[in-house]
């Protein structure tokens, strides 16, 4: 007998980096379920800040509620790790409409001048900051000094 297989979920998938923080983004059709390392966004984040920085791009695109996020995350703090799954779940969302961010400079708008297709949202994800790298690391120590720029105190005699 052959069994009936259900249909694999098509997964859609955005890696997100901040600082020394790295984020796997998993997107798929659903009902809007959000699971961060095997635990719930309020479970995981418990300031208000990192929960908008998540949910950012999902309402930017007004999909909250009809898409499943599965995230892997690791390295870095809680805020370096929210703004790394905000950038994967722009990319993410970038690659389910199979857009490239050249693509969408020159998609032309309508008659009206609004941009309302996909090749929009990628424009929007752009220019909302959600697909840029924040490249800010933190500085490294240096030999023989206290950190990165303080230094001991000085005497000339």
């Amino acid at each position: 007998m052959a069994d009936a297989k259900t249909p694999a979920k098509k997964y859609y998938l955005g890696t997100g980096r901040r600082k020394t923080a790295v984020a796997r983004v998993r997107l798929a059709e659903g009902n809007g379920k959000i699971e961060i390392n095997g635990r719930g966004l309020d479970d995981y984040f418990t300031e208000v800040k990192d929960r908008r920085a998540v949910l950012g791009p999902l309402q930017l695109a007004e999909m909250s509620n009809r898409l499943d996020l599965l995230v892997r995350v690791h390295g870095g703090g809680f805020t370096g790790q929210a703004g790394a799954i905000c950038q994967g779940i722009a990319r993410a969302l970038k690659n389910m409409f199979g857009l490239d961010t050249a693509g969408a400079a020159t998609a032309a708008p309508s008659e009206d001048g609004v941009d309302t297709g996909a090749g929009g949202l990628a424009k929007r994800l752009r220019e909302s900051g959600f697909l840029t790298r924040d490249s800010r690391m933190k500085e490294r120590k240096k030999y023989g000094r206290k950190g990165a720029r303080k230094s001991f105190q000085f005497s000339k005699r």
